[in-house]
């Protein structure tokens, strides 16, 4: 019989296999590192410059970052940080090279679908890697405890209680102290205070805001990581209910990103489990704008549509039986969204199949639907086998073309994305401004 203990065996050697793994995929040291970028990249796809533009700026300030010359003694090549301290000294013709960031805090996308393989870590983790090239900072949140965009940023050593679930048991302790408070007497609370929650929880109640924040490879994107043993959030947070039935579970993620400050990050993208859960919901409530990756087949849009119904139906449910417990803790019911967007994933135009299902998601949800697809090639599978974006992959690895195709692929869907991003941002200013 193969019961649990078979499980952990099965675990632990995988575990230990993964070392290996590491050092293949990422470097001797398994130490993830972000590699350089030529001029032509940075003239190309970044700063949108001729490249003798850029090389003639460089010339004629030596006190600007001047890049290293690598082996064939004629390109040269930056690091991120190079990048954006050329963009922050650098105009081209009165153009700043800085991205528009709106007043305020960062905006929070929130990357989710009910089915697993549609890439949904593979949107996330490219949409995080183009807004760090195009110079904003980023904070990642992994809600998933499969941790693929965790490892995919180089973090492999993660404990629990750095996880949203440690945001969680956090949010209960301080939510259970600030219910206490608002009674005269605590003796009438028929809540538990903070003190008589479950030693564990007590002990990450005291963990500091930045505590949970960590670095990953890319100078500009911090991470909110998963891990395996992150699996049972689902079971505690329910055993949580039970203990504190006036704990606004989902605002937990909402008001742990209150706390930081304001200009800390630009964007703030989650990469959500493939399921409805206390997870999902935390992240949904915590999200400014819904991004829903989809692939082109069938199955995939039958289960978005799934997806769709129960997270309406999940967050119809929230606001009617939880309208008391959210009003006391300055939720706002019921949950919008300034915008949902649906985005095809492994997308082949040559496929007269998926060009059909394309069709079919733009007649159903009309301007809901990205116009921008990703498409499929060498390069994604190579992102996802790798662990790697295509912004990470080194273009001399594989023919330039191939590259540049996977890379104007994603470039289309980022920018898509920014536009999206931006007009969002602006109509939460004008609707703040419009409530003073």
């Amino acid at each position: 019989m193969r019961d649990y203990s078979y499980l952990q065996d099965m675990n632990e050697r995988s575990l230990a296999q993964q070392a290996a793994v590491r050092r293949a995929t990422f470097s001797p040291s398994e130490i993830k590192t972000l590699r350089p970028f030529s001029i032509w990249e940075i003239s190309t796809f970044m700063f949108d410059v001729p490249a003798d533009t850029l090389r003639k700026k460089l010339a004629e300030d030596p006190s600007l970052p001047q890049g290293t010359v690598e082996d064939d003694g004629r390109q040269r090549w930056f690091s991120l940080q190079e990048i954006n301290e050329l963009r922050r000294r650098i105009r081209f013709r009165g153009r700043a090279m800085l991205p528009e960031r709106p007043k305020g805090r960062a905006l929070r996308v929130a990357v989710s679908n009910f089915k697993g393989g549609v890439g949904k870590t593979v949107v996330a983790q490219h949409l995080a890697n183009a807004a760090a090239l195009d110079g904003y900072r980023v904070l990642v949140v992994d809600f998933d405890p499969q941790a693929t965009l965790t490892h995919s940023m180089g973090l492999v050593e993660v404990k629990e209680w750095n996880t949203v679930w440690g945001i969680m048991c956090r949010d209960l302790c301080r939510e259970a102290d600030r219910i206490m408070e608002t009674y005269d007497d605590p003796a009438d609370c028929p809540y538990p205070a903070a003190d008589e929650l479950p030693k564990d929880v007590q002990e990450i109640g005291l963990m500091r805001a930045q505590d949970f924040i960590q670095n990953t490879s890319w100078p500009t994107i911090d991470i909110i990581p998963s891990c395996a043993n992150a699996a049972f959030v689902e079971f505690a947070s329910a055993q949580y209910r039970s203990l504190h039935k006036a704990w606004s579970f989902f605002g937990c993620v909402a008001r742990y990103l209150d706390e930081l400050p304001e200009d800390q990050y630009d964007l703030v993208i989650f990469d959500c489990p493939p399921a409805i859960g206390y997870q999902s919901l935390n992240a949904a409530f915590a999200a400014d704008v819904l991004y829903i990756p989809s692939g082109p087949g069938y199955w995939e849009y039958d289960s978005t549509t799934s997806f769709l119904g129960q997270l309406g139906d999940a967050l119809q449910e929230i606001s009617v039986g939880f309208e008391k417990i959210a009003s006391d803790a300055g939720i706002t019911l019921p949950k919008a969204f300034l915008d949902i967007r649906l985005l095809m994933t492994r997308f082949e135009s040559a496929n007269p199949l998926h060009t059909a299902m394309l069709e079919a998601f733009r007649n159903v949800f009309g301007a809901d639907v990205c116009q921008s697809p990703i498409e499929m090639t060498r390069a994604v599978e190579q992102s996802g086998r790798f662990q790697m974006s295509v912004y990470e992959q080194d273009y001399r690895e594989m023919t330039r073309e191939t590259w540049k195709r996977a890379r104007l692929s994603f470039d289309n869907a980022y920018q898509e994305f920014k536009l999206t991003v931006l007009a969002a941002w602006k109509a939460r200013n004008t609707a703040k401004e419009a409530r003073k």
